[in-house]
């Protein structure tokens, strides 16, 4: 078992094995089931999240409380329509991010990655790397047992919870997450996918959790779209042989203190930042404003 990056890198270095065939091996062995059951459960996920992404590219989700919906599907219409700034690869990720959050917001069925407020980066990158790429199922589950053994190292020694760490444990760690495992779908190394997640991570350090009336809405959508799209650019520079000067596990260390020193009211109280904004407050009063004077 595996406590922390460099013993899960040193781990896949010494079998000379894909760090998601390290997690799938921890699975098998922690929770006594065959690999085949383990395999089988990730397909489920990988499933639920393809159509969420569907779902919030084609269709005009909407939100119970109206802040979010349809943004996804707004942006990957333009991006097929137009020449666009930042190009196709990028806004693809960035849509399908937006997408999959959406479908979380207006209360449809995605896979926590980590978190459901987190749920848009790691199927963003996923389906948009898979069309440049062209990989198998096999290569997409595995794309996500690598995402889950980074994961499980930062909820270990760190934290996921928005209400512990703010959005950095949230977004900031599914960004490093995908970051990791688009490395490894790219044939990269181990050692390249803990470089990807360090500096994915290190871009999303003192993120505060500041949701409008509390709700995982605004700004989580749009910050999903960002982590997305910061971990393609991770993966890249990790991929090129650019390093982290500090470890992976530092960086995950230090987001853990920043958690610590930060205010609760930027860990998702909605006491300060975005959600103290005129408009934010102007939106929890129409949103929550008749029961909050029933004193409910």
């Amino acid at each position: 078992m595996f406590k922390n990056v460099e013993e899960l890198v040193a781990l896949a270095n010494k079998e000379n094995i894909k760090i998601s065939e390290v997690m799938i091996r921890q699975e098998v062995d922690q929770h006594e089931r065959s690999r085949k059951e383990i395999i089988n459960q990730m397909e489920k996920n990988l499933d639920v999240m393809e159509k969420a992404v569907e779902r919030g590219t084609t269709e005009q989700v909407k939100s119970v409380s109206g802040l979010t919906g349809g943004d996804g599907k707004k942006l990957y219409e333009y991006m097929q329509k137009n020449e666009t700034l930042a190009g196709p690869f990028i806004l693809e990720a960035v849509a399908k991010a937006m997408a999959t959050n959406e479908v979380n917001a207006a209360m449809g069925t995605i896979c926590a990655t980590p978190t459901a407020g987190a749920a848009g980066v790691v199927p963003g990158a996923l389906f948009t790397v898979k069309n440049k790429l062209n990989p198998s199922r096999e290569e997409m589950v595995r794309f996500l047992f690598t995402s889950g053994a980074f994961g499980f190292v930062i909820a270990n020694n760190a934290s996921i919870s928005g209400a512990a760490g703010g959005c950095q444990a949230e977004v900031g760690s599914a960004t490093g997450m995908a970051a990791a495992a688009i490395v490894e779908m790219a044939g990269g190394t181990p050692d390249q996918s803990a470089e990807a997640m360090a500096i994915a991570l290190k871009n999303m350090l003192g993120l505060v959790c500041d949701p409008i009336a509390g709700l995982v809405e605004v700004p989580c959508v749009k910050r999903n779209a960002f982590g997305a799209s910061n971990a393609i650019v991770a993966a890249d520079l990790a991929l090129a042989g650019i390093v982290s000067r500090v470890p992976c596990d530092e960086v995950i260390d230090a987001m853990y203190r920043i958690g610590e020193v930060m205010p609760s009211t930027l860990k998702e109280t909605a006491e300060a930042g975005l959600a103290a904004t005129p408009t934010g407050r102007y939106y929890k009063e129409k949103i929550f404003g008749a029961r909050t004077k029933k004193g409910e």
